[in-house]
């Protein structure tokens, strides 16, 4: 008897599988893509599959449904290797698997080499914050990355080293500079300061050296100190906060400075210690 697309989710789905792209569908069950769509739009109505992505299916579970939606740590790496990407997870989801015991995320965050939209599945939200492809093709290796185990598999996250210099380089996205300090208080000293060094060469000057200003601030002095070659090299003082606007001649004659790190402290830090 030939196989239906209903069948053919149940036998995915014993086999640990929670997706499907409409390729392999197509090509194993021999339907036409009127047929498949057809098909994928009827299941989708009984809110048995929702597809994320153009040719990309997630099937969804009653514990999955219940949930509002299924946990994107599940489905991600299947996703980006669909889309031929690179990716890993990482600050409030990160943080959150480092053992940062202040991040409840709200919204699952992956840092990808390309501009991507929102992702929602009911009340599951994938932010894909942008990183230029050189700098993420020189960090998102091994040696900084770790895996994150999920019942239908492992996905790539941000090592503590990495997940330190994107929460400072993408801050507004981590719940503002307080956020990413709180971060940075949390798991400062975890981070390995040599391999720590190394990935924030790849970033911004002023993200290393906003970071190196707060694991000093919180103690974490190993680690700080791995990042003080980078500050000698600036040639400029930049704010701890650049989200903040203040006259720049304001902010010099009010704002103390912390001349190490070639940083002006216009706003002060409030985290939960």
């Amino acid at each position: 008897m030939r196989k239906t697309l209903d069948s053919y989710l149940d036998e995915q789905l014993g086999r640990g599988r929670g997706y499907l792209t409409k390729a392999e569908a197509v090509k194993t069950l021999r339907l036409s893509a009127t047929a498949f769509a057809a098909a994928a739009a009827r299941l989708a109505r009984q809110r048995r599959l929702a597809s994320p992505k153009h040719g990309f299916y997630l099937i969804l579970r009653p514990e999955d449904r219940a949930a509002g939606g299924p946990d994107p740590a599940r489905w991600i790496d299947p996703l980006m290797d669909h889309l031929g990407l690179g990716y890993r997870i990482s600050l409030l989801r990160a943080a959150a698997f480092h053992g940062a015991s202040h991040q409840a995320a709200q919204v699952f965050q992956v840092i990808v080499p390309k501009q991507l939209r929102t992702i929602a599945i009911d009340r599951q939200r994938i932010q894909f914050v942008y990183q230029l492809p050189r700098a993420f093709a020189a960090v998102n290796k091994a040696p900084w990355l770790e895996q994150m185990k999920t019942d239908a598999g492992f996905a790539k996250v941000a090592g503590v080293e990495l997940l330190l210099l994107d929460v400072v380089r993408y801050f507004r996205q981590a719940a503002g500079l307080n956020g990413a300090a709180q971060i940075v208080h949390d798991l400062g000293a975890k981070a390995d300061p040599r391999k720590l060094a190394r990935a924030a060469t790849f970033y911004e000057n002023s993200t290393a050296r906003r970071l190196g200003y707060l694991l000093e601030h919180f103690r974490h002095t190993r680690q700080a100190v791995s990042l003080r070659p980078l500050a000698v090299k600036a040639k400029s003082f930049k704010p701890l906060d650049p989200s903040v606007r203040v006259v720049a001649s304001l902010a010099r004659a009010k704002a103390p400075d912390a001349p190490a790190w070639k940083l002006s402290l216009n706003v002060p830090l409030e985290i939960d210690a």
